[in-house]
Formats: structure tokens, C-alpha cells, sequence
């Protein structure tokens, strides 16, 4: 299930750190990714076959995943989060816009998820020292980090 305009419209738009190990680990780099959202969705609900590959923690007013007794307060001291990031086959989905930053891992793991480049001609089209920098340029765009209130 997906929330359409989950974080508010585009004048709430911001950026925020995400936590990729399954790219991370595929693509190389660092752990986390720079996602910028622009009036993002949020996925609140994901089948069995679906893969998370990214969440964000929510604010207490945007809580998910609570069971129908289960009140905010009660549920105050866990962290609640919405899912950002899914694989599912060869699909993949993201709330935030990756083509938006200096960072290429979400495209060269959509290539090879497609089957669109092998291993050796995405390592071999790529000069060494662009690969290990790829991931280290800043953001185009400076919007406000999203922080939990």
C-alpha cells in the first residue's frame, strides 16, 4: 500500500540520509545515500515478494504500522518508519529521486538488475578513479534535511 504525498506537498520537500547496505554492498561506497524527496510517497505496506531496500524513520504524528488497538502513545518508545525503496523482480521503485544527486549506485543497480550491463562493462566503462568518486560529490539541491520531530 502507498501514501501519495506522504511527506506533505512540494513545499515540504527535503533531503535525508538513507541507509542502503543491499546497494551499498552491491555498488560499492558508503552505507547511506543522500535522497532528496519532492512530494514523495511513502509505501506503507509491502507484499511477501517485495524487498525493502531503503525505510526513513517518521515523525510520532506520521506513525505507521500500528496495530488497530495499538494507540500513538503506547507506541511512542519505537520507531516508527516508512518504507522509501523496493525491489520486487526486475521492478524497482523509489519515493525519493536519486537521479537528483551526483550519486549513480541507484542507476548502475537498476542497470544490472535489468540486465541492462554486465559486471565487467560497468567496471570496465567507468575510469577507476570516477568509480570511487561517484558517490562522494555533493547534492545538486540544498533543500532542508528531514529530521524526526
Amino acid at each position: 500500500m502507498v501514501h501519495r504525498n506522504f511527506f506533505g506537498s512540494q513545499l515540504q520537500s527535503f533531503e535525508a540520509e538513507l541507509l542502503i547496505p543491499k546497494i551499498a554492498a552491491e555498488e560499492g561506497g558508503p552505507p547511506s545515500f543522500r535522497g532528496v524527496f519532492i512530494r514523495a510517497p511513502g509505501i506503507l505496506e509491502v507484499g511477501p515478494e517485495v524487498e525493502v531496500l531503503a525505510d526513513l524513520p517518521t515523525p510520532s504524528q506520521k506513525a505507521v504500522n500500528l496495530s488497530p488497538n495499538e494507540s500513538e502513545e503506547e507506541n511512542a518508545g519505537s520507531e516508527n518508519k516508512v518504507i522509501v525503496a523496493v525491489k520486487q523482480g526486475n521492478l524497482l521503485a523509489t519515493a525519493f529521486h536519486p537521479e537528483l544527486t551526483a550519486d549513480t549506485r541507484w542507476h548502475g543497480y537498476f542497470l544490472k538488475m535489468a540486465g541492462g550491463i554486465s559486471e565487467d562493462a560497468s567496471s570496465s566503462s567507468i575510469s577507476q578513479s570516477t568509480k570511487d568518486q561517484h558517490f562522494l560529490k555533493p547534492p545538486i539541491y540544498d533543500l532542508p534535511i528531514y529530521q524526526q520531530q
